[in-house]
């Protein structure tokens, strides 16, 4: 779940990029926890060694658009962002 600096995210896109099917619904909350999950324990540790980029890939509507909001106002105290990035003619 991890990668480290921008070569390591293209290197997972590019291994994962084959096996990908792109459907809906588009539901962002839970792995926006689950990352933020990672987020909080690493705070906890006290070090401030890591810190956490979410990249989601989107060629849809998000569908729990209000719960996303939540949860990424929930997370904003935690070292992470959250990187959001629309492909396609869907209306981001």
């Amino acid at each position: 779940p991890c990668v480290t600096r921008i070569q390591g995210i293209v290197d997972a896109y590019q291994q994962i990029l084959p096996q990908i099917r792109l459907y809906g619904p588009t539901s962002f909350s839970p792995i926006i926890n689950h990352m933020a999950r990672f987020a909080a324990h690493s705070l906890q540790q006290g070090t401030a060694a890591q810190y956490f980029t979410l990249l989601i890939i989107i060629d849809g509507e998000i569908t729990d658009l209000d719960q996303t909001r939540q949860v990424i106002v929930n997370a904003s105290k935690l070292p992470m962002s959250v990187i959001i990035l629309g492909v396609g003619e869907a209306d981001f």
